[in-house]
């Protein structure tokens, strides 16, 4: 019998905690995603973070450490050679990647990919770049509106992504030409971790907003994860946000898309209301998107507020046989140089309302023991060369 009935896995896209010991390796130094973000802001209020443990896992400048955080928090390395978020959400469900995902975003995409796409998807490419979704939209959409012209560009993630306005490139056109795109990116020369389609609506420069239409062409994960385990024996794993694209589908029963972190976590606490048996894992990518990537410091912050606020009506509705983990899958410190994740050890708080104790744990070698410590509960077996070990027993 499960010790667990239900567990939630929340990723708090690229909420890392301080450099891992290799980090210079990435060109990282001295990066704490939210020990600097702390220490940008007078103010900084995340009460349910802070007694889930928190503030115990780095300096922050506002929020204390408490002597007795209820449940268990620690501190988790990552194994795997690189800091996207293919990487690190694989690795948590046991896969360890050792060649990292090739990026672009210097010169952008080889000249013989563009020609290749123009000529499957019947487009001229503009763009080919590393840019801001929001300001080559804003440099490019008026010409790609009125010439029929495709707007691919790249970023520092291992990525290629396309833009069409929903009104005048038409959506499922724009699904089409990312589908292309993803067979040609199969090729081991242009591999990419994902293909993204980047709709948006309107008509001039300023009136461009993206919509929530956005969809992931990702990589099939390369082995079994513990989601497929779960699935194969009979056990719901509900993703929420892009969950879903990151794993290609493989080993989900039931998917929602989020239109913002906030909405992800309407969502969660929807969720909870409801009975299931298995796993519900949840990334909430804002935090990455609009604000790590932008270098903004304060819209982190802020948003990290308004996720704590939503997780206080989660720990209301959390059953006694829950068990909540918050984690992250990388780092992405907006006081840093670029726009660029960067390589950083990750938070792992977990409670459930049965616990009996609390305190900290050893600091991990693998993200992987997340879904090392799910398999257990629920008594599925592990992947072949899972790289993590449970922690279930030390959670009581």
């Amino acid at each position: 019998m499960s010790k667990y009935k239900r567990i939630f896995v929340i990723v708090i896209d690229s909420l890392g905690i301080g450099a891992m010991p290799d980090s210079e390796k990435f060109g990282d130094v001295g990066v704490n995603t939210l020990g600097h973000i702390s220490q940008e802001a007078d103010m900084f209020r995340i009460p349910n973070l802070q007694k889930l443990g928190m503030a115990n896992l780095t300096p922050l400048k506002q929020v204390a450490a408490l002597e007795h955080p209820l449940g268990y928090h620690g501190v988790l390395r990552e194994k795997s050679n690189g800091k996207d978020t293919m990487t690190g959400h694989w690795e948590m469900m046991g896969i360890e990647t050792k060649t990292p995902f090739q990026t672009f975003t210097e010169h952008g995409f080889p000249k013989e990919l563009i020609e290749e796409l123009e000529k499957r998807t019947g487009h001229k490419v503009i763009g080919n770049k590393s840019a801001s979704g929001t300001e080559i939209i804003e440099e490019l959409g008026e010409e790609e509106i009125a010439t029929g012209n495709m707007i691919v560009y790249t970023s520092a993630d291992s990525v290629l992504q396309i833009c069409g306005n929903e009104e005048t490139f038409d959506l499922q056109e724009l699904y089409r030409c990312c589908e292309i795109a993803r067979e040609l990116t199969l090729k081991e020369e242009w591999k990419v971790g994902r293909v993204i389609a980047r709709p948006y609506v309107g008509k001039k420069k300023g009136e461009f907003e993206r919509t929530s239409n956005r969809h992931d062409y990702a990589l099939k994960p390369t082995g079994k994860t513990v989601l497929s385990a779960l699935k194969d024996n009979g056990y719901e794993v509900i993703s929420v946000g892009k969950i879903v694209d990151i794993f290609d589908g493989e080993g989900i029963t039931e998917a929602h898309k989020s239109r913002s972190s906030v909405h992800g976590m309407e969502q969660t606490i929807e969720l909870a209301d409801k009975d299931f048996t298995g796993l519900c894992f949840v990334n909430l990518v804002d935090f990455d998107a609009k604000w790590g990537h932008r270098r903004n410091p304060q819209g982190y912050r802020e948003e990290l507020e308004r996720f704590d606020e939503k997780l206080e009506a989660l720990l209301e509705r959390l059953r006694e046989d829950d068990l909540l983990i918050i984690t992250a899958d990388h780092g992405n410190d907006p006081t840093y140089t670029g726009t660029d994740h960067t390589r950083e050890k990750v938070p792992f708080l977990a409670y459930a309302k049965s616990m009996k104790d609390s305190g900290r744990l050893e600091e991990q070698e693998t993200f992987a023991v997340i879904g090392s410590t799910i398999a257990e509960n629920f008594g599925v077996p592990q992947p072949e060369n899972t790289i993590g070990k449970s922690l279930l027993g030390f959670l009581e």
